[in-house]
């Protein structure tokens, strides 16, 4: 069944166009991903679509019988309590799912609360709830006649309820529209993407991982085609040049033409290299930020966590999670200073500079210009703001920009930048993937895997956490805030185990039950080689292992820049020479490396038993 069918779409913002020319058919079963950078139009795109906003340009037809069920950022909820809220006036008979999908999302004990009282996180879980109960559980009479529309819906769910939502989104049998962030969800849900790259858009089929496949098929066959492009035009020019003098007053023109070819380039990327977030950063002490016996709750309430001793090492990479509501922004509150613990204190190193980027991220004047909030209220901007700006993509007409006109996203990466420029060598992230980029995303993990300062981040984006944390610190319904080695793969596969098992345990020991037991077991009598393996610690050989696999992963790359080096060499025997001598060392060092990596291991291993 045809749902929607959208022809030539068009949308633009002040100084430039967001997208044009978009022409889609949605049909039952479609689930496509619109996927850009910030400000790009992927919500515009979807309010168009939905029929919320008039397009600048073409028209959206929907099909006989169809209907739209939309999330978007700025959801406004109705007066009267939760419940009251997510009741769909169109099909009150749904009443009775409310309430199991409310305690999916981690909202059961509010369903009598006004919405007035809300945060704003538990604003947005709320319209979602109300968006999909609408839509229906799957399978109903009309389920197929329904396109559902989701503008980051993972935002502000723990990493359970994106779970959930995943299987409840796979039994829609309607059509789905979707952008987000996380990329499990959408490699798991979709089946096509658009892409909206500088105002142009491009149709992938398959999910996020063929999308990765065909952008850089894409973005090597520009190159390839640059390349011709330039061969073709030095041809030309040569050709004019060689013409005889009589004529050179002629093909001036020609010429000209043919040099810019030559001297020009390819169209620019949309951004250019990757994300260079590193300033100097101060050096870092060993005393960080520690945690004695802390314990905290709201007034007479029923305690977030208790006892929980924590000592941040320099090089520290520590991701928090647990579920909605368990206490994980209030730790980081207590980490940062922002609140003293009820008991328990917290001891923070004299070298600490702290930055801290928090869900909501410092106020922003709308009227005032970007260049000007990164200066700060008592200088004008000068050199280096620009280049600190250029830096985080903020170049030409972006500085000038009144911050008012900067989609959520490019918002969420200024306040990053203004952060970051405080210079601060201890960083605590609060859900830092929410409305940004999918490219940014990529950019600042790449930023924190080599950044040498400290780093807790509290994230429910699973792959944000694979690919930037060492451990995990999993606040659970006991109280408990207990250390996880191995990160959140390791605190991921210890809740299945525990799942498969059906151990009556497993609550109570929280998500990472089997690895603190582990860690609480009495360890065995060790002989003396292996005594004198411990005296260094955990977190400190995890380091050493992360800074180990960085070297090896430089080495490998320096590797394949010699060996094709080699390949182009030809018969160049004194440069052949030169290049295998410096492969023959690269060798020794990348087998000294994965050496010094398994001793590291198999210490890790002694110390953990």
């Amino acid at each position: 069944m045809i749902l929607l069918d959208a022809s030539g779409l068009a949308a633009s913002r002040p100084g430039r166009p967001l997208f044009a020319d978009v022409s889609l058919t949605l049909s039952s079963g479609d689930r496509l991903g619109v996927v850009g950078l910030n400000g790009s139009g992927k919500s515009t795109l979807l309010r168009q679509l939905a029929g919320m906003s008039e397009p600048e340009a073409g028209h959206v037809r929907r099909g006989r019988g169809a209907r739209v069920v939309m999330l978007h950022q700025a959801d406004e909820l109705p007066s009267g309590t939760v419940h009251q809220a997510v009741v769909p006036a169109s099909h009150p008979d749904r009443a009775w799912e409310v309430d199991a999908v409310l305690d999916r999302l981690g909202l059961g004990a509010l369903g009598d609360a006004d919405v007035t009282t809300l945060s704003g996180g538990q604003g947005k879980r709320v319209a979602l709830a109300r968006a999909l109960v609408e839509v229906g559980p799957g399978g109903g009479p009309d389920d197929d006649a329904v396109l559902l529309v989701l503008d980051e819906p993972t935002n502000h769910l723990d990493i359970d309820a994106i779970a959930w939502l995943e299987d409840r989104i796979a039994t829609h049998r309607g059509g789905l529209v979707l952008v987000t962030h996380d990329r499990h969800v959408l490699d798991r849900v979709t089946n096509r993407i658009v892409e909206i790259d500088r105002g142009r858009t491009y149709v992938h089929d398959g999910g996020y991982a063929s999308y990765l496949e065909a952008k850089a098929e894409r973005e090597e066959q520009a190159a390839q085609a640059d390349r011709v492009r330039r061969n073709l035009a030095r041809t030309e020019l040569a050709w004019l040049r060689r013409g005889a003098p009589a004529r050179t007053s002629k093909p001036k023109a020609r010429i000209a033409t043919a040099t810019a070819l030559v001297e020009g380039r390819a169209e620019a990327a949309a951004r250019s290299g990757d994300l260079p977030l590193h300033h100097e950063t101060p050096r870092l002490g060993d005393q960080v930020v520690e945690l004695h016996r802390v314990g905290h709750r709201w007034s007479d309430g029923p305690w977030l966590f208790r006892g929980v001793d924590l000592a941040l090492d320099p090089r520290e990479r520590l991701g928090v999670v647990g579920p909605n509501g368990a206490g994980k922004s209030t730790l980081l509150d207590l980490v940062a200073g922002r609140r003293s613990p009820v008991e328990g204190r917290v001891v923070t190193g004299s070298t600490v500079r702290l930055g801290y980027w928090d869900q909501t991220g410092v106020d922003l004047d709308p009227g005032m210009r970007v260049r000007d909030a990164v200066a700060g209220p008592s200088r004008s901007a000068d050199w280096s703001d620009a280049a600190l700006l250029e830096r985080f993509w903020f170049d030409g007409d972006a500085q000038w920009a009144p911050i008012g006109t900067l989609s959520g996203g490019e918002r969420r990466r200024l306040q990053l930048l203004l952060v970051l420029a405080e210079r601060p060598n201890v960083l605590l992230l609060d859900e830092p993937t929410n409305d940004l980029d999918l490219d940014t995303l990529r950019s600042l993990e790449d930023f924190l895997e080599e950044w040498p300062g400290a780093l807790v981040v509290v994230s429910h984006d699973r792959a944000f956490l694979e690919r930037t944390v060492a451990d995990v610190v999993v606040i659970d319904d006991d109280h408990d805030a207990d250390r996880v080695p191995g990160g959140y793969a390791a605190w991921e596969a210890a809740r299945r185990a525990a799942r498969s098992a059906g151990s009556s345990r497993a609550r109570s020991a929280g998500p990472g039950g089997p690895a603190r037991s582990a860690e609480r077991a009495p360890a065995p009598a060790l002989d003396a080689a292996a005594e004198a393996r411990r005296t260094r610690s955990p977190s400190t050989l995890r380091r050493l292992l992360k800074d180990a696999e960085k070297e090896l992963r430089q080495l490998e790359r320096r590797h394949g820049t010699l060996a094709k080096d080699v390949t182009a060499a030809n018969a160049d025997h004194l440069r052949l020479a030169e290049l295998g001598t410096e492969l023959a060392e690269v060798d020794v060092a990348i087998a000294a490396v994965e050496e010094r990596w398994l001793a590291l291991s198999e210490e890790l291993d002694a110390s953990s038993s």
